[in-house]
């Protein structure tokens, strides 16, 4: 897939432009946690069943899974800005289609368009890749991935205090206005990328893996009331493997593509990938089961009888302590590699979840649990891209990083199903209401358990990355400023130089692309002020580096690269053809 940019110059990124890209990522994650604090009233507010009801919950994950690689593709046809703003539209519109019923069909509807704002994270990781100078990436990076731990930690209180004093339906108005303001915000602050990517959209990839998900989900929520052995349980589980397979096939043999799976035959990216899924399930299911825990009436003999907003506020450490975490991941990953620190993190996992079993008999009790439970998967959350970056070449990471977002999403939406149905299975009925059991609560922990336990046989598969891999892998990945990202500039091996205009002028903002023998992209950047570029290789071998800036005549010009730096300045006063350098 090779990439192009547009006419028009590309703005200047101002200072504005991460905490925006931030606050759109806290907006967005505030829609995974936003009915929470209501979610054991849900069956009575929409005249439903409880097992019915987890689909409030599930839609939204689900569309989220989704959305993530279909609005990256199309961010790299149509402008990552652009479709971040479409993103956030579409989760306005759910927002008011939620807020405007209480019916169970429709209330599916509107979630599962909030959860297309899913999609807007990787578009403002990727808004952050294209504009960003080197040695503010690092940082950007870091406060927008923090921000899902951020806005899913604050939704709580925040959701709890307005549900318990108003309409749980203004829930969603202030969600609607959330995302207005993020719209206007990003129209105000944020400059359109440069950058688009040749090729169509894959419309059938986008409909198979929606198709594939849908028929896998269904039967895992619905299984308890169908019969799991009912033809219709069984038979919706094989058509699930069917359409997936087919997908898979079907995407193996495109050019574009919506999701790559060829690099999950590395094992790296294979073990990694698998490792997500269950950190993605063990993230959720203690924003379900601790809120319903704290609410209960003490009259149950379990229940902890807590309002809304303090079930709330004893869940927030949860996000929080994810957002504190990202430094102490930058020194373990600095000094012991990114596999260590999913280990580690895996670890605190299943630490807090084994001694969250026996933690459930005091509010002070289900603190010290969202702690040691935000800690671990903080660390493990953060380790995820490094290991990603650091098994895949530069010219894959973007569809690589892409592909372990997407299984994330799925784990979180696997435990939105399976919790939802243990939870149901489990209730007791009392005077018709249907109360989840404190045996319900420890099989939810149990199971949270068992996924970290297998994504910790999971990082124990990984290899060892070699030495220079790892430092760049580590270096890349953490949050330090310009000292670490000067080093990891020392090890790397590939061009750099200086894009000149007329008289040897420097040119800024001039877009570098790296073209391998096959005419397939394999880096891409943007010159500083003073003209200066810098690429990393893949391999060795032959390239073309392409360099164009407006109210320039483009350039390509064939280099050679043997292992050392090399220094090649691109003059885009010469002729428009091909030079040697």
């Amino acid at each position: 897939m090779t990439h192009t940019t547009t006419d028009q110059p590309a703005r200047r990124a101002s200072g504005a432009v991460v905490p925006v890209l931030a606050f759109a990522g806290i907006v967005v994650a505030v829609m995974q946690t936003l009915l929470v604090p209501v979610i054991k009233d849900l069956p009575q507010l929409l005249h439903t069943a409880p097992s019915n009801a987890t689909w409030v919950l599930t839609s939204t994950l689900l569309s989220g899974a989704v959305a993530t690689p279909i609005m990256g593709r199309l961010g790299d046809l149509y402008g990552k800005r652009r479709m971040l703003i479409l993103s956030l539209a579409v989760m306005v519109v759910g927002a008011l289609v939620s807020a405007l019923t209480s019916q169970l069909l429709t209330m599916i509807v509107g979630r599962t368009l909030q959860g297309f704002a899913m999609g807007a994270i990787p578009l403002g990781i990727g808004l952050m890749r294209d504009m960003l100078p080197r040695e503010r990436l690092g940082s950007a990076m870091a406060l927008m991935s923090s921000s899902i731990g951020v806005g899913g930690g604050l939704a709580l209180p925040a959701a709890a205090l307005v549900a318990q004093h108003t309409d749980w339906h203004v829930l969603f108005y202030g969600a609607a206005g959330l995302g207005v303001l993020s719209i206007v915000l990003t129209l105000l602050v944020v400059p359109e990328s440069p950058m688009r990517a040749e090729g169509s959209f894959d419309l059938l990839g986008a409909l198979g893996l929606s198709t594939g998900l849908v028929l896998l989900l269904l039967p895992v929520t619905k299984g308890s009331d169908w019969g799991w052995s009912s033809g219709t349980t069984l038979g919706l589980f094989a058509a699930s493997v069917v359409v997936l397979v087919l997908w898979g096939l079907f995407e193996l043999r495109i050019k574009a593509p919506l999701v790559d799976l060829r690099t999950t035959a590395r094992p790296a990216v294979l073990f990694t990938n698998l490792a997500s899924i269950m950190v993605g399930v063990a993230f959720y299911v203690v924003s379900l089961v601790l809120p319903q825990l704290l609410q209960l009436p003490r009259a149950t003999g379990y229940g902890l009888g807590q309002s809304m907003v303090v079930a709330g506020l004893c869940v927030a450490p949860l996000g929080l302590t994810m957002m504190f975490t990202a430094p102490v991941y930058a020194r373990l990953s600095a000094k012991y590699g990114p596999k260590t620190t999913l280990i580690i993190g895996l670890l605190i996992i299943a630490l807090g979840y084994g001694g969250g079993l026996g933690l459930m008999d005091a509010a002070w009790q289900t603190i010290v649990t969202s702690v040691v439970l935000g800690a671990g998967i903080g660390l493990a959350y953060s380790s995820l891209p490094a290991l990603i970056v650091g098994a895949v070449p530069a010219s894959e990471t973007g569809a690589a990083n892409g592909l372990n977002t997407l299984m994330r999403s799925i784990g979180t939406s696997v435990s939105s199903a399976v919790i939802g149905m243990v939870l149901a299975n489990t209730a007791k009925n009392v005077g018709g209401i249907a109360i989840p059991t404190m045996h319900g609560f420890r099989v939810s922990f149990l199971i949270a358990t068992a996924a970290v336990v297998v994504g910790l046989l999971m990082a124990l598969f990984l290899p060892k990355a070699s030495r220079p891999a790892q430092q760049h892998t580590q270096l890349r990945a953490s949050s330090e400023e310009d000292a670490v990202l000067e080093r990891a500039e020392e090890v790397l091996r590939g061009f750099r130089g200086r894009v000149l205009g007329a008289d040897g002028a420097p040119v800024a903002q001039a877009k570098v692309t790296l073209i391998d023998r096959r005419g397939r992209q394999a880096g891409a950047t943007v010159s500083d002020e003073d003209g200066s570029y810098v690429l990393a290789v893949p391999a060795q071998g032959a390239y073309v580096l392409a360099a164009k800036a407006s109210g320039h005549g483009p350039l390509a010009s064939a280099a050679t690269h043997s292992g050392e730096e090399r220094a090649v300045d691109l003059d885009l006063s010469l002729p428009e053809e091909i030079v040697n350098a």
